[in-house]
């Protein structure tokens, strides 16, 4: 068996000017890297009271099949336009496995697991998702964007998540009916999924920034 090992770039890191009290560790998706979300932290208005940090991770570069074997910054492969046929579950559960050691070391810094937050833009909202499902810590929520859950990646759900779901009508990268399958799997497992869809395609709007402001206010 061949053991991959991933080098995985720095996070980026925006700290507030106090001890902080919460974390969000935010995913880009592919092709972006960690600075794609930083000018949305701005638009959110949040209150200095919340000392919250902001991390960005890098995903490392890797050659893309759907993109002639391109290399760029992916958190996995993508074989096809099909996201759900033949799936890249190594490489998920090995970003996966990255992202829960990013939430080891904010605990490790004294943030509780409860107000750690993970939010993820497309393959990053994938990353997000499967690391909530495959552990036991109480986070504060997770932020699927553009995103999707493959049923092939195995997950469990030990324990219960508030998730903000939020999706185009006119996305043709993610289908929306992706999404939609993704909310009624999470409900089924037993989790609070928020849901909210816009006239967008693969992107992000200002009415979704200022959905996101009012559930971050009500979840860290």
């Amino acid at each position: 068996m061949r053991i991959i090992v991933m080098e995985y770039p720095p996070c980026l890191e925006i700290n507030p000017d106090g001890p902080a009290n919460g974390t969000v560790i935010w995913l880009h998706g592919l092709g972006a890297d960690g600075n794609d979300f930083v000018p949305i932290i701005p638009e959110l208005r949040l209150p200095a009271d919340r000392q919250l940090r902001f991390v960005f991770p890098n995903a490392p570069a890797i050659p893309v099949t759907v993109n002639s074997g391109y290399v760029m910054p992916a958190w996995y492969d993508i074989y096809g336009m099909d996201l759900l046929s033949k799936i890249d579950v190594d490489g998920i559960l090995r970003s996966t496995d990255y992202l829960l050691k990013l939430v080891e070391k904010e605990i490790e810094r004294g943030v509780a697991p409860e107000n750690i937050l993970l939010a993820g833009f497309s393959q990053g909202g994938v990353i997000a998702l499967v690391a909530a499902l495959r552990t036991d810590l109480p986070l504060a929520g997770i932020m699927a964007l553009s995103t999707y859950l493959p049923r092939t990646v195995p997950v469990e759900s030990p324990v219960p998540h508030r998730i903000f779901q939020a999706h185009g009508r006119m996305d043709d990268v993610v289908p929306w009916q992706a999404a939609a399958d993704a909310r009624r799997r999470l409900e089924g497992m037993g989790h609070e999924v928020s849901w909210h869809e816009y006239d967008m395609a693969h992107a992000v709007c200002a009415e979704e920034i200022a959905d996101i402001r009012e559930w971050l206010l009500g979840n860290l």
